[in-house]
């Protein structure tokens, strides 16, 4: 997880060269410490830097009591790297579903997901994506670029600081593919594990599948766990869903997967969404049985939530307990997981498209 380079003195910096200052948010306590030491401060500025940063929610250094007025004014246009809600939408079951506007202008989304003992932050990775899933709102809207992770790990503040509430988990299954931006993925779950103090174990990083990437991920033996958008128990129909899997087929991706256990000691979840008469059958769940059979994993069926782009509807609920009981019936750990905030625009990509 290699860090992005802390920026010059201050006040030795011009009008443009802070254009081009990275943001502190996702900086260490070593990297920050580094860095007030290079402004002439004493090293325990940066512990007292990265508290009210990451604990107290400053959002700019001018606001930083405990430093000198002279020093505050010296740093005051350093950025942190905080956004801005630019919406706010609030689903009855406690869903909230965020708008969030970045410094150059560009809309991504996070969703707050309260339940009991819990809070679970949902995250962007990228502005749109380049994935193209012919069901995913996102996909639609195209692909503007990647997130940094400053920007990821202000989504995860931004949540715990509306909710006034510690946040317990984070999924890395919003916009975005996340190994599309790997280095920034990577940097923002060691800041959200050893700066903003959430578990590994309680970190999810969801991915569709791009050769090479998860044996990439492997290498770095996190805690995480592993989620794959697998969504079709074969290459075709899969091609048909996900037009991106076309040069992966799904043999290779699940012989990477087998490798991520073994590297890691971590079972991989796979992400199925239900699609009422495309990949629902009894005879899909068989064949999805057959290709993990072995496999240390659990599958996640996802009743699809509609969109207004396409056609696909959601299957009732006796054809999703069929699909279930055949899974079961093979001996594959499975579990149904209902989309929250459904009257929030909950589909991911689906808040933006509307209040862009």
């Amino acid at each position: 997880m290699s860090a992005t380079p802390l920026i010059s003195p201050a006040n030795s910096l011009n009008s443009q060269q802070l254009e081009n200052i990275p943001p502190l948010l996702g900086a260490s306590v070593a990297e920050l410490t580094a860095w007030v030491q290079q402004q002439g401060q004493p090293a325990y500025r940066g512990k007292q830097l990265h508290d009210w940063i990451y604990h107290k929610g400053v959002r700019s250094l001018a606001d930083i009591s405990v430093f000198s007025k002279q020093w505050r004014a010296e740093v005051a246009e350093i950025p942190i790297g905080r956004s801005t809600i630019h919406h706010r939408a609030v689903a009855p079951d406690g869903t909230i579903k965020y708008l969030l506007q970045l410094a150059d202008g560009q809309i991504v989304e996070t969703v707050g997901i309260p339940s009991d003992k819990r809070l679970t932050v949902c995250v962007s990775t990228q502005v749109g994506c380049p994935m193209a899933c012919d069901f995913c709102a996102t996909g639609k809207g195209g692909y503007k670029r990647n997130l940094a992770r400053h920007e990821i790990v202000d989504q995860v503040l931004t949540v715990q600081e509306d909710f006034q509430q510690r946040v317990s988990h984070v999924v890395f299954m919003g916009m975005g593919e996340p190994l599309l931006n790997t280095e920034n993925v990577l940097a923002a779950l060691r800041s959200l594990n050893q700066d903003v103090g959430i578990g590994q174990r309680s970190l999810t990083v969801s991915t569709v599948g791009i050769r090479d990437r998860i044996r990439q991920l492997a290498q770095h033996h996190l805690q995480i766990t592993l989620a794959v958008s697998l969504h079709a128990p074969n290459q075709a129909l899969r091609e048909q869903l996900i037009p991106s899997a076309r040069p992966y087929p799904i043999e290779d991706l699940l012989a990477e997967c087998r490798e991520y256990v073994e590297i890691t000691g971590r079972r991989v979840s796979f992400e199925y969404i239900l699609l009422a008469g495309v990949n629902d059958l009894p005879e899909h769940a068989l064949e999805l049985a057959k290709r993990l059979r072995g496999f240390q994993s659990h599958v996640n069926l996802i009743p699809y939530n509609p969109i207004q782009e396409v056609d696909y509807k959601r299957p009732n609920s006796d054809r999703i307990q069929a699909f279930v009981k055949v899974l079961k019936q093979q001996q594959i750990a499975v579990s149904v997981r209902y989309s929250r905030g459904l009257e929030a625009d909950a589909a991911c990509g689906q808040l933006r498209a509307s209040k862009n």
